[in-house]
């Protein structure tokens, strides 16, 4: 079967593919169909702030991925949770509103890609967002995505801001502003007691346009091609109910993928367009030898300490029944109370020793503890104090093994394989430990849980990092823009070699931002929506 020509397919309705859809279809002249393999975000659980607890691990609305075995993480495979409805990862992520730092984009822009430094992108993320405080000089107040502040707080949380304080940390109000470094609570993308999803923000006020048609339960099979010029997109095979669809391009369309991290370099590689080796060892014949796709893959690595305190924690009343229906009655008369919190409190950028330009650290604070948060509490008041390294130098890489779309990639972070990586985690781990013995902490904490070795040499901590690691949720770069040889796209998200192709998702960060990933993927599509428009129009 095949539906009518198009002008844009979007394949992703994730955090940038909902906003490129929503640019792109706000001319009626042109049509958009987007594209997505989950279904839609009925799932109530999406919509409340702590309802990740409930869509993680759940295939209905997570993917389900896994790594292969870690061998610097002592063989172990971590679960690597992907968002399976629409918004994508915006649905089940953490809720955590964080856009890195001025830095982070300058050094794009210093790598060769133009209009992607901080002064450029600052407009973009000021575009996307209506913040609680109104429009300043660094946010914005008109925009789908809506910013609120954390306002459920807790003395423990306020000593932990305290006990950075103390390390030297300052405390700050804003880290979004392009400076990093400080100690505060996290703005998080939610608004009235709910979350604001990017289809919850861009497709839903789209949704009703004629011109733009949105399919669940399409997935995406691979790339069609120009019978006269191989390299020249001209449409997408998708597969719905079992049964085989197409979708094609007008002239002068083109395809977007904004499938992510893991989804983008699989369709490139489904389509012929990637390493040749990879490629004939799948099974799927070489279009274009490309060999960065699914190459330089990055990712956070959260080192999660946990510690007995001596106040009550969400750990007290989630394990009690009558507190516990005390939370879901306060969230559902007033939105308000633990269920509408994010992930996590309280997050800190600071640096893991002296003579660093900037933070290369950054907390999670949490007011519980869990060895499987969601799962089962641990039956004393506890915390998390997560920490991870914000610009790791570990390599890995992603790509598939059979042509049959419904085989999953092959993931390899390849954590921990760099050696400053290695030293930082020391350093993570040492800085946790050391907050814990100021003066605003200490008379709180009964003692450490996690790790529960007692690590001192640095080769303990190290093997405890290892033992205790998990991904943060933050795949990135796997499909690279630059000029270089190793490059997917160029600075316009245009594939190099292919006509007719972008991507448009966190996959084409050169170098993985400092800090949590959802916030920067929606400035993407907000970029990739302007260059697309701007070349139709030339």
């Amino acid at each position: 079967m095949t539906e009518a020509a198009a002008d844009y397919v979007i394949v992703g309705a994730g955090s940038a593919g909902c906003v490129v859809a929503n640019r792109l279809s706000a001319d009626p002249d042109i049509r958009v169909v987007l594209l997505e393999a989950g279904g839609r975000d009925w799932n109530p659980w999406i919509h409340v702030p702590v309802g990740y607890f409930k869509t993680l691990h759940n295939p209905n609305t997570d993917w389900c991925y896994k790594t292969e075995p870690e061998p610097n993480l002592n063989g172990r495979s971590l679960d690597w949770p992907r968002g399976k409805t629409l918004g994508g990862s915006s649905s089940i992520n953490g809720l955590l509103y964080v856009r890195g730092q001025s830095d982070d984009y300058d050094h794009w822009a210093q790598l060769g890609n133009k209009g992607w430094g901080w002064d450029d992108v600052l407009p973009l993320f000021k575009r996307s967002e209506t913040h609680e405080d109104g429009e300043t000089e660094v946010h914005g107040g008109s925009g789908g995505l809506a910013v609120s502040r954390i306002r459920a707080k807790s003395d423990v949380a306020e000593a932990f801001i305290d006990a950075a304080v103390e390390m030297g940390v300052p405390r700050t109000q804003d880290y979004n502003g392009g400076h990093l470094e400080g100690a505060g609570y996290f703005h998080q993308t939610a608004k009235g007691g709910f979350r604001c999803s990017s289809a919850r923000a861009f497709l839903n006020p789209a949704r009703k346009r004629p011109n733009l048609e949105i399919i669940t339960h399409a997935h995406t099979e691979g790339l069609i091609f120009d019978e006269t010029d191989p390299r020249k997109v001209t449409g997408v095979r998708y597969l719905r109910d079992g049964k085989p669809q197409t979708v094609m391009l007008r002239d002068g369309g083109e395809v977007i993928l904004s499938a992510g991290a893991i989804g983008s370099p699989q369709i490139l590689e489904l389509s012929g367009i990637g390493r040749g080796d990879t490629l004939t060892s799948a099974g799927v014949d070489v279009r274009h030898d490309l060999s960065g796709v699914g190459e330089c893959l990055q990712d956070h690595l959260q080192i999660r300490l946990v510690y007995e305190v001596n106040v009550p924690t969400l750990n007290d009343a989630i394990n009690r029944f009558l507190p516990r229906m005390n939370i879901g009655i306060q969230y559902i008369l007033f939105r308000k109370g633990p269920m509408s919190l994010g992930a996590s409190q309280v997050t800190i950028f600071a640096k893991s020793t002296e003579g660093l330009e900037t933070p290369d650290i950054q907390f999670h604070f949490q007011p519980l503890s869990a060895d499987k948060p969601g799962i089962e509490m641990h039956p004393f008041s506890g915390i998390t104090s997560s920490v991870c390294q914000l610009r790791p130098e570990s390599r890995g890489h992603i790509h598939i093994t059979s042509p049959d779309a419904q085989v999953y990639p092959k993931i390899v972070p390849n954590y921990l394989s760099a050696p400053a990586d290695q030293l930082c985690a020391v350093r993570g781990i040492k800085f946790a430990r050391a907050m814990t013995k100021t003066a605003a902490l200490s008379p709180f904490v009964v003692r450490e849980h996690v790790p529960n070795t007692d690590p001192q040499t640095d080769e303990d901590l190290l093997e405890a990092a290892r033992n205790i690691s998990q991904t943060i949720y933050h795949p990135t770069s796997t499909c690279r823009m630059g000029h270089d040889s190793e490059a997917v796209v160029d600075d316009r998200l245009r594939v190099h070699g292919i006509s007719g192709l972008r991507v448009a998702d966190a996959s084409i960060m050169p170098a993985i931002i400092s800090g949590n990933t959802n916030a920067p993927t929606i400035m993407i599509g907000e970029k990739a929506s302007d260059m697309i428009l701007e070349d139709r129009r030339a």
